[in-house]
């Protein structure tokens, strides 16, 4: 198979779908790999990196996307790489579909199959190819909070961490999954004074046992969040529904509840985010304000720290990159349920059953599609 890998072009996006390590791992299996010139110098690959492992370097994403049987990348596709895809060819790559009609429209028209890193399983129901991202979002969660909220930034201008005879910042965590525990590992670490939410009640007793009570949980309901939004510095929205728009969790009206400076910040943007005035920033221009709150939606968080995401990304991608690869993607996929469920797309049908629900779309069985 030919497997090819485009630079990213969404703003300020630096990670790439490929690592050398990788490339060198699909060339050994007797697959042909082609980076586009440049793809990697954002996560400090050269060309030369590259070419080292045995992969061709190209000079346009239109070459790559021509000659690819495959492409692997990072970010969804943007407007005018949708254009380059074609029937039968395989894309994996985050996709987001469920907030995004206009790229689901294009895919579907498009006639490729399309995997999503983000709807792919494991056998203990968790997203292997998520965490990983998930896990540095999260990470940098409390770190753009505090940036956010220093007072020329707009921010209320109190320290995460506090100093003696001065109070951390009270920071909420919604949502106790990878993205929350990660965000309050730091949060904690900082010295912020953290409350986190969760409708599961094991995964709270779970975070009140790592933390040692260093945080305080609570069970997640509009009261709650009601409750807790006057004393709040910041607000981590950290929710997740596979492959689905991400539940809104804090109105615009509950804006007022809020401290003015207060920071929001949205690590479910990708999914259309969890605040109801969340809309998508980028790196360049991360945040903006709403009713006094400042709110930081930048939607390709780990894209700040691009080796780290890059490296990580490509630890977890690899294994199902290359049994794409090695058994053509109808019998990788017939092969691991797992792989399975990231299907989303194939010639023109969508297969994923949650972006279907938000989108109004008829779904086909993805066990059905991978016998057509």
């Amino acid at each position: 198979m030919k497997i090819g890998c485009p630079t990213e072009i969404k703003p300020q996006e630096f990670r790439v779908g490929l690592t050398p390590n990788a490339a060198q791992e699909a060339i050994a299996a007797g697959h042909e790999v082609i980076i586009q010139a440049g793809a990697g110098v954002g996560a400090g690959f050269e060309d030369n990196d590259y070419e080292t492992a045995g992969a061709k370097i190209m000079g346009t994403a239109e070459e790559i996307f021509a000659a690819a049987d495959m492409i692997v990348k990072v970010k969804e596709p943007q407007p005018v790489e949708r254009k380059m895809l074609r029937e039968g060819q395989v894309l994996f790559t985050y996709l987001h579909l469920a907030p995004d009609p206009a790229q689901t429209k294009d895919l579907l028209a498009s006639g490729c199959t399309a995997i999503a890193y983000e709807t792919v399983t494991d056998n203990k129901g968790g997203l292997p190819l998520l965490a990983p991202m998930s896990e540095v979002a999260g990470r940098l969660a409390p770190q753009s909070g505090a940036w956010a909220l220093q007072k020329a930034n707009g921010g209320s201008g109190v320290l995460l961490g506090g100093v003696p005879g001065v109070r951390p910042a009270n920071i909420a965590i919604i949502g106790g999954g990878v993205v929350g525990t990660a965000a309050a590992r730091v949060a904690v670490g900082m010295g912020a004074n953290v409350t986190v939410l969760d409708r599961s009640v094991p995964r709270l007793s779970y975070l009140d046992d790592v933390f040692m009570g260093r945080l305080t949980t609570q069970y997640s309901d509009k009261a709650a969040v009601a409750d807790l939004l006057p004393r709040m510095d910041m607000v981590i929205g950290a929710v997740l529904i596979p492959g689905a728009a991400a539940p809104m969790l804090v109105s615009r009206e509950q804006l007022s509840l809020l401290k003015p400076g207060s920071v929001l910040v949205d690590v479910a943007i990708d999914q259309g985010g969890c605040f109801e005035t969340s809309k998508a920033t980028t790196h360049q221009d991360p945040i903006y304000e709403v009713d006094g709150i400042i709110h930081y939606c930048v939607a390709n968080m780990p894209g700040a720290v691009a080796r780290t995401s890059t490296i990580a990304l490509g630890n977890a991608t690899m294994p199902f990159m290359l049994a794409l690869a090695n058994k053509g993607w109808r019998q990788a996929c017939a092969d691991d349920a797992n792989l399975l469920n990231g299907l989303n797309v194939h010639a023109g049908q969508l297969t994923y059953d949650a972006v279907g629900k938000a989108l109004g779309i008829d779904v086909l069985d993805p066990a059905l599609a991978i016998k057509q």
